[in-house]
C-alpha cells in the first residue's frame, strides 16, 4: 500500500465520520477503530511495514481531525484510544504499536500546527484507558505511550521535547509514568 493512499484515504474516512456529529470524541474513536480495522485488515504487513501503514493511517485520522477544525490535541486521547482498538480488533495490538501510534500521533500534530504537548499528553491517557483491551498495565501503556511521545516531540524540536517530557512527568489519570531512556551504543559513563 503507498503511503499517500492510505495517508488520504484514513483523513477522509474520519472527515465522512465526524461531520455534523455533535460528540466529536466518541465519534474519533468509532471513526479511528473504523479506519484502522480497514486499513489493516487490508494488508498483510508485518513488522516494519506495519509499522508504516499504521503510522500512515495515524497520520491521515490527524489530518482529517484538523480539516474539520478541531483541534488535534483535544482529540489525541480519542485518537489514540481509536487507534489501538483498531489494532487489537485485527491482532496486531503489541505494546510496540502504543509507542508507534503515540509518536505517529505527536509527530502528525506538529506537522499540522497543533499542540504537541496536549496531544502528547492525550496519547498518554488514551493509552491508559485502552491498556486494558491491549491486555497489558495501565503502567505500561503509559510508559511506552510516553517514551513514543517525547522521542516524536525530541524529533520536531529540542524545546518540544523538553516541554513534552516535563508535561509527561509524574502522574497522569492516577497512573505513574516512567519514561524509558533510549539504549545508548557507545562508550558506557565513567563515574
Amino acid at each position: 500500500m503507498k503511503t499517500n493512499h492510505v495517508v488520504t484515504e484514513a483523513k477522509q474516512g474520519l472527515v465522512e465520520a465526524i461531520h455534523g456529529v455533535g460528540d466529536i470524541g466518541g465519534a474519533v474513536v468509532d471513526a479511528v477503530t473504523g479506519v484502522m480495522v480497514r486499513t489493516l485488515q487490508g494488508t498483510h504487513a508485518v513488522g516494519k511495514e506495519l509499522v508504516t501503514v499504521s503510522t500512515d493511517t495515524v497520520t491521515g485520522v490527524v489530518q482529517g481531525v484538523a480539516e474539520v477544525g478541531s483541534e488535534v490535541g483535544d482529540a489525541a486521547r480519542s485518537i489514540m484510544v481509536g487507534a489501538l482498538r483498531g489494532t487489537k480488533q485485527v491482532g496486531k495490538a503489541s505494546i510496540d504499536a502504543v509507542g508507534t501510534t503515540s509518536a505517529a500521533l505527536v509527530k502528525s500534530t506538529a506537522d499540522v500546527g497543533g499542540n504537541v504537548t496536549r496531544a502528547a499528553k492525550g496519547a498518554v491517557e488514551g493509552a491508559i484507558e485502552a491498556a486494558g483491551d491491549l491486555g497489558v498495565s495501565a503502567e505500561q501503556a503509559a510508559s511506552a505511550a510516553a517514551t513514543g511521545a517525547v522521542r516524536a516531540a525530541g524529533e520536531v524540536s529540542t524545546a518540544a521535547g523538553a516541554e513534552v517530557r516535563k508535561a509527561l512527568t509524574g502522574t497522569i489519570d492516577g497512573v505513574k509514568v516512567v519514561l524509558k531512556e533510549p539504549v545508548r551504543s557507545g562508550k558506557k559513563n565513567q563515574a
